[in-house]
């Protein structure tokens, strides 16, 4: 069965919506990934398979689905004065959110669950529209910018790269790397610069539960 794009739909649909993505989320806590089953997210849910089948065709589209929902940004990125200091800050925590457990493992879920391609570019213009506002504020300031292709083929390809195919831990210093490449090393002296600062909401979902 083809996959349906991903919407948010409104009304009885975005309850049934909501209520499947929390059975799963929940499901997933209490009884692992592996013991998933139509039915039994369908019961959580209160609704029936049928319309779990009906609406998302499997299990893994199912999970694909709740995967880039979880996925995408819950809050603007920071906004530290500069641009060094807010790409890197967003690379940072990009790479820590993603690189962690539950940022494989939805990773993982949001390819394998996409047939055609659609959830990978959703995944992809989620990183995009978050550096295209660090990008804006920067051209605000009169900064130099690079554009938002050259800042995802530089600095978010690369650590996508190495968090699906090379699965040794990553640190912050990779992600500093980056962007000081790109930047010419501003974002090198900015980071050594700064002081130790708390961490500024989520990137993304996947650390909450």
């Amino acid at each position: 069965m083809s996959r349906k794009p991903m919407v948010r739909p409104g009304g009885r649909s975005a309850r049934v919506q909501q209520s499947v993505h929390t059975a799963v989320r929940e499901l997933m806590a209490e009884v692992g990934r592996d013991a998933l089953t139509v039915p039994l997210v369908a019961a959580r849910a209160g609704v029936t398979p049928s319309t779990v089948y009906r609406r998302w065709g499997d299990l893994q589209e199912l999970l694909s689905d709740v995967a880039v929902e979880r996925l995408r940004p819950e809050t603007a990125p920071a906004d530290l004065g500069a641009l060094a200091e807010d790409l890197t800050a967003w690379a940072e925590q990009f790479l820590d959110e993603m690189s962690s457990p539950p940022g494989r493992a939805y990773i993982r879920d949001a390819l394998l669950g996409d047939p055609d391609g659609t959830n990978a570019g959703q995944c992809s213009a989620y990183a995009a529209e978050q550096i295209g506002v660090i990008l804006g504020r920067a051209a605000a300031r009169g900064e130099d910018a690079p554009g938002v292709e050259t800042v995802m083929d530089r600095v978010v390809a690369p650590m996508m790269y190495r968090i699906l195919f090379r699965p040794e831990p990553l640190d912050a210093a990779y992600a500093h790397g980056l962007v000081s490449g790109l930047l010419g090393g501003t974002a090198a002296e900015g980071s050594r610069a700064r002081e130790p600062r708390a961490r500024v909401g989520h990137v993304t979902r996947v650390k909450q539960r």
